[in-house]
């Protein structure tokens, strides 16, 4: 067989970064799958496989150098890639993830898992969305068993490794194919994964780690924030078992109604109701803004639906830093009576007769219809 550091491509100077990086180069460019009219391909991938298997441990690479080939034996058992491993063959074709799930060449357990990512509503007056602020948001959520730090295991105990995945995590089988051995693995039954077991769990969260309870979060809402907006907080979620890391909190966001003003995008409207009068003659009206009252100066003849417009009155463009603002949009409403006294109808009577308005004649009241009737 060729020299190990020949058929990696690098000197007998180089880092163990050096060797793992030329091996996956390597790797990729000799497998058997990339070249399948190479009929010498799997003898050289082989090749490839052991002589990192030897230059990736420093104890056998130290041996290889002072022996050679005599002094660090024959491949690994039971490792059909030799000491490279699976693990190494998915970070050299899948960036160190194995398509499989699951971890590979005796890297160890992945860890407690994740805890879950949490929804909830946050109900926030319209002045905060508006404005932005800091509201709080109460909910029920997996927190840190506090007894036990978050171990699951008792005072003055702590987890100890798995005896039957030796702390790995991982169960690994080797099989006889027609291909030759198999390797598989899936996770410890008797530690789920996680590569430790708890001998005395903590009373209070009986081994999990973690309690259900209510915690009240500060939710930092941006200025211009509107109905359906969701916010996440990272990190703010359900922990997880036994020292896991958080999931996210989701925080749907929804607006209190405000009793003068609607919203439209990043503009307010506000709808100013007006007597024919007043509309018709002009008028002046006091204007509800989110920074107080302001007068506005209503022309005469101003016309149903009409609108006035109040410069930067609105509402901030979201992530703009309030540097930029929606308008106030007053719009008129002409309030047409539908009850009228008979002076309001008369003076009303003579206003349409000095514009030659036809109107209908007066109502003469029950009592004159029925003499009118039989006379």
């Amino acid at each position: 067989m060729a020299d190990f550091y020949e058929i990696l491509g690098v000197g007998r100077d180089a880092s163990a970064d050096e060797v793992k990086r030329a091996y996956r180069k390597r790797a990729r460019e000799l497998h058997p799958d990339t070249k399948p009219d190479d009929p010498g391909a799997e003898e050289k991938f082989k090749e490839l496989s052991r002589a990192y298997e030897v230059l990736s441990d420093p104890q056998q690479r130290a041996n290889y150098d002072r022996f050679g080939e005599a002094g660090v034996g024959a491949a690994g058992a039971g490792d059909p890639f030799g000491g490279g491993g699976l693990g190494d063959i998915f970070d050299a074709f899948f960036g160190g993830n194995s398509p499989f799930g699951g971890g590979f060449g005796g890297r160890g357990p992945a860890g407690p898992p994740r805890g879950q990512d949490i929804e909830t509503i946050a109900d926030i007056t319209f002045e905060n969305a508006v404005f932005g602020g800091t509201v709080p948001v109460t909910l029920k959520t997996a927190l840190k068993c506090e007894d036990c730090g978050g171990t699951g295991a008792a005072s003055g105990t702590k987890p100890v490794s798995c005896v039957d995945c030796q702390g790995t995590g991982q169960v690994r089988r080797v099989r006889q194919s027609l291909l030759g051995q198999m390797v598989t693995a899936s996770p410890c039954q008797r530690c789920g994964g996680l590569g430790q077991v708890i001998a005395t769990p903590c009373a209070t969260c009986r081994g999990d780690g973690r309690v259900v309870d209510t915690a009240t979060y500060q939710i930092d809402v941006p200025a211009g924030i509107d109905t359906g907006a969701t916010l996440r907080l990272t990190g703010r979620g359900a922990v997880g078992p036994r020292g896991g890391g958080a999931g996210d909190l989701y925080v749907h966001v929804r607006v209190a109604p405000h009793p003068t003003l609607q919203r439209d995008d990043y503009d307010l409207i506000h709808v100013l109701r007006l007597g024919i009068a007043q509309a018709a003659l002009g008028t002046t009206a006091a204007i509800d803004t989110l920074e107080g009252s302001e007068e506005l100066s209503v022309p005469a003849g101003t016309q149903h639906g009409q609108e006035f417009t109040l410069r930067g009155r609105g509402v901030p463009h979201l992530n703009a830093g309030g540097r930029r603002r929606g308008d106030l949009r007053v719009v008129a409403q002409i309030d047409i009576p539908t009850k009228l006294t008979e002076d309001e109808a008369k003076l009303l009577r003579q206003f349409a007769e000095l514009r030659g308005d036809a109107v209908s004649g007066p109502d003469k009241g029950l009592k004159s219809r029925i003499k009118s009737a039989f006379s």
